[in-house]
C-alpha cells in the first residue's frame, strides 16, 4: 500500500489537531483552581460592594465577647476595630479599709480547698484572664499583665469567686504615646487644690465635681503645675519601697481608676485603703473614694487639662 504525499499532509494536520485538544485540556485542568479562586475572590468583592453589607463579622476569638468588638466595611476597604473591651471585676464583698470585717480570700486554683494566697479589700479592681466553673461555683482568674516593680510577691496563680465581685467591662490602658502632642483638645480640665485638699471637675465652665482628696505628703509632695492626663487604665498594681522617691514599704493590688498626669508617677486614682480625704496622706498621687474615681474617671478623657495649686 502506497501513502502519497497529500494523504501524509492530512494525517498529520489530523494528529496535530489532537495534540492540540488534549494540550488545552491539559492546561484546563492545571489552572482550575486559579480561576476558582478568582471566582471566589470576584463573589466575595461583590458582597464587600454590596451597600447592605455593612458589617463583617469578626473571627472567633475565646478572650472577647460576642459585644465587645464590631468590624465595620469603609468605603476604602479597611477594616478597623472599632472597640474591644477587657472583663474586671470589682470587689464589693471583701473587708473595709483597715481590715475591718472579713476579706475576700484569694486562692491559687479554682475552689475553696485551695490555699488562700492574699486577701482583698472593697474597692479593689483586677484584671480577669479566665473563668473557671467548678462544682456549680464560678471562679475568675486574675491576671497581671503589667510591669511589676517586685513581681515575687505575687505567690502563684490568683482567683476569686464569682459569688464576691461585680464584673466590669473596660478598654483597658489607653495612653497618648506622643507627650509633645498632648495638648488637650478637650473643654474638660481638673483643679487640685492642695491647700483645701479638694478636687474640683469642670467642663468649660460647667461643674462636674467638687470632692474631698487625699494629696502627698510633705515628703512625697503633689507636683503643683499644669498637666495633661495621658493615661488611663482600670487598675494598677503599686508597690513600695520607690527608689528616690519612697521608703515606705506598700503591696497594692488593684488600685482603681488610674489618670496619670506626670511621667514620673504622679496619679488620680481611686484609695481602698484609707478614709483620711481631706487631708495629706499619699506618697504624692491625688487620692480619691474609689466611687468618686471611677465616676471622674469614666468622665475624664485623655488630653483633659489637670492644674495642681496651693
Amino acid at each position: 500500500m502506497f501513502v502519497t504525499q497529500k494523504h501524509h499532509r492530512n494525517t498529520i494536520i489530523i494528529f496535530s489537531g489532537v495534540l492540540f485538544i488534549l494540550l488545552f485540556f491539559i492546561i484546563l485542568i492545571l489552572f482550575k483552581p486559579n480561576l476558582l479562586s478568582e471566582q471566589e475572590t470576584s463573589s466575595l468583592q461583590e458582597y464587600i460592594d454590596d451597600p447592605s453589607s455593612k458589617y463583617l463579622e469578626a473571627p472567633a476569638n475565646p478572650f472577647l465577647h460576642e459585644e465587645e468588638v464590631v468590624v465595620e466595611i469603609t468605603s476604602e476597604k479597611i477594616l478597623p476595630i472599632k472597640k474591644v473591651l477587657f472583663e474586671y471585676v470589682e470587689v464589693i464583698d471583701g473587708c473595709g479599709p483597715h481590715f475591718e470585717e472579713e476579706c475576700l480570700n484569694v486562692r491559687s486554683g479554682p475552689g475553696v480547698e485551695y490555699p488562700v494566697v492574699s486577701r482583698l479589700r472593697n474597692g479593689i479592681v483586677l484584671k480577669v484572664g479566665g473563668k473557671v466553673e467548678n462544682e456549680g461555683q464560678v471562679w475568675y482568674k486574675i491576671i497581671f499583665d503589667e510591669w511589676l516593680r517586685y513581681p515575687e510577691r505575687v505567690k502563684g496563680n490568683w482567683y476569686v469567686s464569682a459569688d464576691h465581685v461585680r464584673v466590669l467591662l473596660d478598654e483597658g490602658i489607653r495612653t497618648i504615646y506622643d507627650e509633645e502632642n498632648s495638648a488637650a483638645t478637650t473643654t474638660k480640665k481638673i483643679i487640685v487644690d492642695r491647700s483645701s485638699q479638694t478636687l474640683y471637675a469642670y467642663d468649660g465652665d460647667i461643674l462636674f465635681m467638687t470632692e474631698k482628696i487625699s494629696t502627698g505628703l510633705e515628703l512625697t509632695p503633689t507636683p503643683r503645675g499644669e498637666f495633661t492626663i495621658f493615661r488611663k487604665t482600670p487598675s494598677r498594681y503599686m508597690q513600695g519601697p520607690i527608689p528616690n522617691i519612697a521608703n515606705q514599704y506598700y503591696d497594692l493590688p488593684g488600685v482603681p481608676w488610674n489618670l496619670y498626669f506626670t511621667h514620673g508617677g504622679a496619679v488620680i486614682h481611686g484609695a481602698y485603703w484609707h478614709t483620711s480625704f481631706g487631708k495629706e496622706y499619699s506618697h504624692g498621687c491625688v487620692n480619691l473614694w474609689p466611687e468618686k474615681a471611677q465616676e471622674l474617671y469614666n468622665w475624664a478623657e485623655l488630653g483633659t487639662l489637670v492644674i495642681v495649686k496651693d
